[in-house]
């Protein structure tokens, strides 16, 4: 019986399963993931699913049709069985929501079967050394918590043998001081594969709140693949108008700003994070910019030489992704296919709303870099 229930558990898990990847689009496009969101899981609405079974009619309720029949012909009592909203009340349950928790290591696959993404080859995996602590000796003092229970009364056993202490008909085992025994740990030091992930987002005015939720939603999706990549995932995040500033996450994702654009500021700010953070020999590095492209014209060349000098050398990935805004002129992207052919690191894509960031983030992290 208890593998018959484990069995059918594990076949709805699998339906269910299913039908997240069948609508992930859906999810990806609307940001229903990225709401639900906890530590390590995700909560998804998805529509009631049941078992197909067979369903008795009440005792005399009919006999079995015969003939051809048409189209549309009603089978069973009642007649015309659908609604329209008019009569008694019925007693058949209506359509329901279930919320399903997936971890994100579980969307991370969604994500990378539906995108057909390609693992990541990280660079400097042996560079970079986490300590870890792990229980793999044993010793005579220690905290009670951590005490070998097992070992200690083997001890107290093998002490009671031997000075004929122990009598197997009436075997008490009583451990003494001298036999207590502890769990204790060594550092050990594993290599480590990290990934750095700077974002950085245009909140000038002619930013709107929709193309910051593009930014918002297409950013979990890429945390969530690069999580699943990397042992350790570190992120910065930059704001610009005509000034940059390096801020938290929340921040990143709810200031509202105003006035012009200069994109060579955040780049600035972009190459002091890794200046100061992450050495390019040790550490994966991700760049991720976003803007409408409307920046003030003579900036663009001061822009492309930090980017050329600064940024592009010792990034794995730097994507620039172009939001659709009513007020910007998107002049930008044209300034960095100018140099694309140079970089194959760098990806542009341009976004024109939520339905095209399915497709941004293939573009952004289908290359395996």
């Amino acid at each position: 019986m208890s593998r018959a229930i484990d069995q059918d558990m594990q076949r709805f898990k699998d339906i269910v399963r299913g039908r997240i990847r069948k609508d992930l689009r859906r999810y990806i496009t609307h940001g229903e993931l990225y709401g639900r969101k906890g530590r390590e899981t995700v909560s998804i609405p998805v529509p009631n699913v049941e078992t197909p079974r067979f369903r008795h009619g009440n005792k005399g309720s009919g006999g079995v049709g015969q003939g051809e029949g048409e189209d549309g012909t009603p089978i069973g009592r009642g007649g015309d069985q659908d609604g329209d909203g008019t009569g008694q009340a019925g007693s058949e349950p209506g359509g329901h929501v279930r919320e399903v928790e997936v971890t994100l290591d579980e969307l991370a696959e969604m994500l990378a079967a539906e995108l057909a993404l390609p693992n990541i080859e990280p660079k400097g995996k042996d560079s970079i050394k986490s300590r870890k602590d792990k229980y793999s000796s044993i010793r005579r003092t220690g905290p009670d918590s951590l005490r070998h229970v097992k070992r200690t009364y083997k001890r107290a056993l093998k002490r009671q043998i031997a000075a004929g202490e122990f009598n197997p008909k009436e075997p008490r085992i009583i451990p003494v001081r001298g036999d207590e025994e502890y769990r204790s740990w060594k550092p050990v030091l594993e290599p480590q594969a990290n990934a750095a992930i700077i974002y950085m987002m245009d909140v000038s005015g002619s930013m709107t709140d929709e193309q910051k939720e593009i930014v918002r939603i297409e950013s979990f999706w890429i945390d969530t693949w690069l999580k699943k990549q990397y042992d350790g995932v570190e992120r910065r995040y930059i704001v610009h108008d005509a000034v940059a500033h390096e801020v938290d996450e929340d921040t990143f994702y709810r200031t509202r700003e105003s006035g012009g654009t200069r994109i060579s500021s955040a780049y600035k700010a972009c190459s002091i994070i890794i200046d100061r953070d992450f050495p390019p020999a040790d550490w994966n590095i991700y760049c991720f910019q976003f803007s409408d492209g409307d920046n003030w014209g003579e900036d663009n060349e001061g822009c492309l030489k930090v980017l050329t000098d600064s940024i592009l050398p010792h990034c794995n990935l730097f994507c620039y992704g172009q939001v659709e805004s009513p007020y910007g002129s998107g002049d930008y992207i044209r300034e960095l296919r100018r140099i694309k052919d140079e970089y194959e690191q760098m990806i542009l894509s341009e976004i024109d709303d939520k339905d095209a960031i399915f497709d941004s983030i293939k573009t952004f992290l289908g290359t395996g870099r």
